[in-house]
């Protein structure tokens, strides 16, 4: 019953994720918080025609890449890209079972990308790395999006245009 909206941001609490924390993964209580999040934004897209959301913008720890063997974000990618289209094929575990630090998914009027970025370049006074990932449901600009920059890294926040 929410009100639709063009962008749903969210992180699964990392703690399930994390190479820090117990490694329960997307079954564990915090990170199946997840599932939650896909599941509004699966009823926002019924209840919308699948007009809204038209973004979705997913942070997490790069412990995902590995949680469960790496299967977890195998799930959040199935999942996220099962949104877009639901017949869509499996995604493909990742060669030598090391996931990429970026990739791009495009099917037919969807787009789905991520990326790791880390935090110091955006002035936080430390390395915090994170995986963004970003959907476009309605189009091909996820890749735009996620890597297409306006300016070079390690700009400062005061050369950025207002």
């Amino acid at each position: 019953e929410l009100e639709p909206v063009d962008v749903i941001t969210f992180g699964s609490p990392c703690q399930d994720m994390s190479i820090a924390g117990r490694r329960a993964g997307l079954d564990g209580e915090r990170s199946g918080l997840f599932h939650q999040a896909v599941r509004i934004i699966r009823e926002m897209r019924e209840a919308t025609n699948g007009e809204k959301p038209r973004f979705i913008v997913w942070e997490n720890v790069p412990g995902a890449f590995t949680s469960n063997g790496g299967n977890d974000f195998k799930a959040v990618l199935e999942a996220v890209i099962g949104i877009a289209q639901e017949d869509a094929p499996e995604v493909p575990a990742p060669e030598q079972g090391r996931w990429p630090a970026a990739d791009i998914y495009v099917g037919d009027g969807w787009s789905v990308a991520y990326r790791v970025l880390d935090a110091q370049y955006w002035g936080v006074p430390q390395r915090r790395k994170r995986i963004f990932l970003v959907a476009d449901f309605a189009g091909g600009r996820a890749p735009e999006i996620l890597f297409d920059s306006e300016g070079v890294s390690g700009y400062s926040p005061e050369g950025f245009r207002a």
